[in-house]
């Protein structure tokens, strides 16, 4: 085989085309298009900088509150954030985050976050007399503790506001005027006049007339002025906004000791597990600090008798809830969806607008109605459907439970209606037709082509249903409120709490009992892995309908 031959080296070059210069037309082409490039980058560019500086003043601002709290935990989340945001943004070598950072930083802050610090929460004693730290709860307690000094002088006091801030102005025996707030003790001020004991005048601050003190009563009855530096001076107080009198704690802390002295009885307090203050005889101190305790919340849960009871009746009902919610919307919105799927039913755009009709009022709003109209006295169920009669709906255990399913009902079959429409049109036609021939009935068809393939497309739907209905706080909340209550339970719950309403009345926020959040984040966390374990059991099944589509 022979190699090719390779070109003579004398052979003379290709001929190259001429070099035309460009016209001027062109040249002002290429320099308007290089000019308008140039503007667009720069514009595109200020922009990208003033949209980060917005961002970066909030986050700093996030930063300096942090610091502020000593919340360090979120202070350097925030750090993180931000250099993330600026990097990513001022780096060409990060062009897909630029589209995704976004929402990570929402999915950390909004999700991640949340789920994280409930699980701290659930593993502290966080709740009412526990909501801080140790030295707030010392100071806390010297000063409900406070009374007045036996003997002592009463101060001709006036009350002062600095913006929305409020404090008191004293005169002395010497005839000074001193001045001090709640954060901020007792201070000479020179410049303040007073005439007759009377201060009619204080540089920087508004002199609060009858009115204006009448108004802010409680604010005023409530402030306490240090009389100086040192706690163990005590605070002014007053009652009627004319004297002032000074008050002394009866509790006495020692730093080194760690001790809190009762100065009436001498009775010892000494700081407990639990984070309180607690005497030989097991007497506690009613404030406290936020202590870990372990597993102590869950223990709570499963073992007190005032809870474990309610919370078996509880998670019972919420799994029938939420399964009888879910199957009902389904069949009621399938059902609805064959019929007005069938081309010989005149008008069936009208008809599938009016079947979604109570998907597009807002469901509290909706709960809200309903509640008024199944009122045993005067709610138009009773009244005008049922001739006067005055039937519980919402006061019986079992018809409360109905009415609850009943309302449901009502609110979740449009959505269902919807996604098993949208299903059913997207059957091919020519697998019906393929059943017909096959001598199948319409019973038949149904259970053995049309709902195979449907559930394809609507069983994560369904899963995600019962997840929505597990946790579906605000029908119970706005219909029901989770009554009517267990006679036998000690705590505020009923037989149409939920899991998530049990944990809304645990918490303690709607003020009907103490707030025990770590209590509640524990329910929480269960609740979490409850719904988690369900639906990952669900849709391990659905891989089954893989194969059907």
């Amino acid at each position: 085989m022979s190699s090719p031959q390779s070109p003579p080296t004398d052979a003379p070059a290709p001929a190259q085309p001429p070099t035309v210069p460009p016209t001027r037309r062109a040249r002002r082409s290429l320099g308007r298009r290089d000019g308008a490039h140039a503007t667009n980058f720069s514009r595109g560019y200020l922009l990208k900088l003033v949209l980060l500086a917005v961002v970066d003043a909030l986050g700093g601002y996030v930063v300096l509150a942090a610091w502020a709290q000593g919340s360090f935990g979120i202070l350097w989340s925030m750090v993180a954030l931000l250099v993330a945001a600026n990097y990513v943004y001022f780096s060409r070598r990060a062009l897909p985050l630029k589209y995704i950072l976004p929402g990570l930083a929402f999915l950390l802050v909004y999700q991640i976050f949340v789920v994280l610090f409930t699980g701290f929460v659930a593993f502290t004693n966080y709740g009412d007399g526990h909501n801080s730290t140790k030295s707030d709860a010392i100071e806390a307690l010297l000063i409900q503790n406070e009374r007045r000094v036996e003997g002592s002088d009463a101060y001709p006091l006036t009350v002062l506001a600095d913006g929305d801030e409020l404090a008191f102005a004293i005169v002395t025996s010497d005839g000074d005027v001193r001045v001090g707030r709640a954060q901020s003790p007792l201070e000479t001020v020179d410049d303040a006049v007073a005439t007759d004991d009377v201060v009619t005048a204080v540089p920087g601050y508004e002199i609060l007339d009858r009115q204006a003190i009448l108004q802010r009563q409680e604010d005023v009855t409530t402030l306490r002025v240090p009389v100086s530096s040192d706690p163990s001076d005590g605070s002014i107080r007053t009652q009627d906004a004319r004297s002032g009198y000074v008050f002394i704690s009866t509790l006495d802390y020692d730093a080194d000791a760690d001790t809190m002295t009762d100065a009436t009885t001498g009775t010892v307090y000494r700081p407990n597990d639990d984070g309180q203050f607690e005497s030989a005889d097991g007497d506690q101190l009613a404030v406290g600090w936020r202590v870990v305790v372990g597993f102590d919340n869950f223990v709570k849960a499963f073992a007190d008798p005032r809870y474990a009871s309610p919370f078996l009746k509880i998670f019972a009902w919420t799994i029938a809830f939420a399964a009888l919610s879910v199957v009902s919307t389904f069949l009621l919105g399938l059902f609805l969806a064959m019929v007005f799927n069938d081309e010989r039913v005149r008008f069936r755009r009208i008809y599938r607008t009016l079947m979604i009709l109570p998907y597009a009022i807002p469901g509290f709003l909706a709960a809200l109605l309903w509640s008024g109209l199944l009122n045993r006295r005067f709610g138009f169920i009773n009244q005008v459907l049922l001739g006067g009669a005055e039937i519980g709906w919402l006061t019986d255990p079992w018809l409360a439970k109905l009415a609850v399913l009943g309302v449901n009902l009502w609110l979740g079959f449009p959505y269902m209606f919807l996604i098993c429409t949208g299903a059913l049109q997207s059957i091919p036609g020519d697998v019906m037709e393929a059943a017909k021939l096959d001598g199948a009935g319409p019973i038949r068809t149904w259970r053995s082509v049309i709902m195979p393939l449907l559930l394809v497309s609507t069983a994560p739907l369904l899963i995600s249903s019962f997840a929505f209905n597990f946790n579906n706080f605000t029908l119970i909340y706005m219909l029901t409120g989770g009554g009517p209550r267990f006679a036998d339970a000690s705590v505020p719950l009923g037989h149409t709490d939920i899991l998530i309403s049990m944990v809304y009345s645990i918490s303690g926020v709607d003020g009907n009992a103490a707030k025990d959040y770590g209590l509640a984040s524990a329910l929480s966390i269960v609740i979490f892995v409850i719904v988690g374990t369900i639906s990952a059991l669900a849709f391990r099944q659905t891989r089954k309908l893989e194969e059907i589509n």
